[in-house]
């Protein structure tokens, strides 16, 4: 059985969940995990901008 390595930027989908995501790391974090949060948040939304942009040129 082959599993995937989690990626959390999968799991940012929302507006609501970033905050709540960036609020806990930042309550709880050290420097290491804020700037690494802050990567998964950037990842997370240039993923959705792609998404967004693919959907809006498809023909169907």
């Amino acid at each position: 059985m082959a599993t995937s390595k989690f990626d959390i930027a999968d799991y940012l989908d929302s507006n609501e969940i970033i905050a709540e995501y960036l609020n806990t790391v930042l309550e709880d974090g050290y420097d290491s995990e804020i700037i690494a949060a802050i990567g998964h948040i950037a990842k997370a939304i240039g993923i959705t901008k792609i998404v967004e942009e693919k959907g809006r040129s498809s023909p169907h």
